[in-house]
């Protein structure tokens, strides 16, 4: 569970550590963890500004734990759960956003963003 991870240097560790030490990062690699999503999907049903969850998503990718890919203009997110596989364990253990789950079944299909 932890092999890809424990390879690195302990200050990495740590790195990864502290950046899952915020409650906002937690709830946005929770929501990744069930779908692709793109910054403005993410900010609705977090209730975040649009800085404020493209500052996360950049610290989470500092580290390695989210992925990016391109699709035209838009920028869409995924859980990196080849190299971090105990994310997808932790984010399990997060139950208080079970909640957001009708929010993400009910994202628009004709979203101009949506990742369909």
């Amino acid at each position: 569970m932890f092999e890809p991870i424990i390879k690195q240097r302990p200050a990495f560790i740590s790195e990864v550590f502290r950046v899952l030490g915020d409650k906002n990062r937690l709830h946005i690699l929770w929501l990744l963890n069930r779908k692709e999503l793109c910054v403005c999907e993410i900010t609705d049903i977090c209730g975040l500004s649009q800085s404020n969850v493209s500052q996360h998503l950049s610290k989470l990718k500092s580290v390695g734990l989210v992925k990016e890919r391109r699709k035209a203009q838009w920028i869409y997110y995924s859980l990196n759960t080849t190299d971090f596989p105990i994310v997808k364990e932790i984010c399990g253990l997060l139950s208080e956003y079970d909640g957001d789950i009708a929010k993400l079944k009910a994202l628009s299909d004709d979203s101009k963003c949506n990742s369909s």
